[in-house]
């Protein structure tokens, strides 16, 4: 041992190490919050909750889910062409030249320069004391480094790293959100398509019944009211189809935006968008929804940034060493560059200690570790908040199939309705006030059939979105 402290080099090496090590215990470990999720999500039937067995929908390809090849190629070129996707792939590039830049405090600086001059003077003033023409000349190489023994820069590094992991799951969270935007504007055509086809069916049929209703008033069968009521349903579904005709067009110009594309007409024919939802779709187990979500998985790579921020605040205490040299040559001719004497080295070192500066070291520790508290809280936030969408999606496709199915009967029941209504009425046993509430209640329940189509459509959407699929 008394050896080894006679040695200074060793005893420098051994105390560098020490430093190191110790460097290496500033910054907290990072622990994942303890979550505890449940065993099945609130509103899957027990159906639903025995095919979990075979995995989970967010498992599979968006295009095995959306199986229309229309649908298919609008997703494909949103996917190719989507200006928030590539700002999302462009942010990714800045965080990770960014992680660049932090990372290169950990590693020496090292400059090289150099200087000449030279001059030919006609006739030289100083006499002699010069050679003609003057030359000359210095080469130059300075170095600097800050060791990081207490783990300040590796500490910035890391953070750096966790942004810039954060930053690729914000990525593939806007690829989610935007298959879920594209499908859903798309459905949200085919309805509006379908309530356009309605409308103008109705216009068809209302304008037969202006027509009858004015020979039979002409006749004197049918007092003008009648006529005035047949108008009145005519007019009613005249002008629902502007209004349909506009929602289309917007909702096409929503739909290229989400292409990158200039507002025009999208292709919206496929037949079988608003197709009952399958039964018993597989949802999986919650606690996989922690890895698949990138929303969570982002939320957790911001908490770890955070809890290096804290060994970072911690390294601010501690005394930072600097170390720098500079070595060169010069001459007044290049063959005198190198020679002996003509080079000259220096080296400085510098400590800094941190004695008082008026409480800000422990304000900065106490802030990052308050912004990890809030992050911590925000990870559990989002995870409960992702159980909730899942939640909500199952309980949808089973509450919005049951509407569904009601209001196919609710049509049923209208149509017979209606056409009960014009028997009595052409019979003379009712007026066309039966006529009118009738055919207006089933034109009322059409809509609302389409509609009721395309909010249990959704609910595939939405649940698919929920369980973290579509951006693989």
């Amino acid at each position: 041992m008394t050896s080894q402290l006679r040695n200074p080099g060793l005893a420098l090496a051994v105390t560098v190490g020490a430093l190191f090590v110790v460097g290496c215990n500033l910054g907290p470990k990072y622990v994942r919050p303890q979550i505890t999720a449940p065993p099945t999500y609130r509103g899957a039937d027990e159906a639903a909750i025995a095919s979990n067995a075979n995995g989970s929908l967010g498992d599979q390809q968006w295009s095995a889910v959306f199986r229309e090849p229309e649908l298919q190629d609008l997703i494909r070129t949103a996917l190719a062409n989507n200006l928030d996707l590539r700002i999302a792939a462009r942010r990714v590039l800045e965080s990770a030249a960014q992680l660049r830049v932090t990372r290169s405090q950990e590693f020496p600086q090292v400059s090289v320069g150099g200087t000449g001059i030279g001059a030919h003077l006609e006739s030289n003033p100083f006499g002699s004391s010069l050679s003609n023409p003057i030359a000359i000349g210095s080469l130059s190489v300075s170095a600097s480094w800050t060791p990081d023994f207490w783990g300040l820069y590796r500490k910035q590094t890391e953070a750096a790293r966790d942004q810039l992991l954060a930053q690729q799951w914000a990525q593939r969270a806007v690829r989610l959100s935007l298959v879920e935007q594209v499908a859903t504007t798309y459905i949200e055509l085919r309805a509006l398509d379908r309530q356009l086809e309605i409308a103008r069916e109705a216009v068809k049929v209302r304008q037969d019944s202006v027509e009858l209703t004015r020979a039979l008033e002409k006749s004197g069968n049918s007092p003008l009211s009648d006529v005035r009521q047949a108008e009145e349903l005519l007019y009613t579904a005249t002008a629902q189809v502007p209004q349909l005709q506009q929602q289309i067009e917007q909702n096409e110009n929503a739909m290229r935006l989400l292409l990158g594309q200039e507002p025009g007409p999208v292709a919206h024919t496929a037949p079988n968008v608003l197709a009952a939802v399958p039964e018993n779709l597989p949802a999986g187990l919650p606690s996989q929804l922690l890895e698949r979500r990138p929303d969570i998985q982002q939320a957790e790579a911001q908490l770890k940034a955070a809890n290096a921020q804290i060994g970072v605040a911690r390294a601010q205490f501690f005394p930072q060493l600097s170390i720098s040299a500079s070595g060169g040559v010069s001459g007044s001719a290049l063959s005198d560059l190198f020679s002996t004497g003509g080079g000259s080295v220096y080296g400085l070192g510098s400590l800094a200690q941190p004695i008082f500066q008026g409480g800000k070291l422990r304000g900065q520790l106490e802030l990052s570790k308050q912004q990890k508290e809030e992050l911590v809280l925000s990870y559990q936030k989002t995870i409960l908040g992702a159980f909730r969408d899942v939640s909500n999606s199952l309980i949808a496709v089973n509450k919005q199939r049951s509407t569904r199915e009601e209001q196919e009967k609710l049509v049923a029941a209208a149509q017979d309705a209606t056409r009960l209504a014009r028997i009595r009425y052409q019979g003379g046993s009712t007026s066309y006030l039966e006529v009118l509430t009738t055919d207006s209640n089933l034109f009322t329940s059409q809509l609302n059939l389409v509609t009721a189509q395309q909010n249990e459509a959704l609910t595939l959407v939405q649940l698919y979105s929920a369980l973290g699929g579509g951006w693989q």
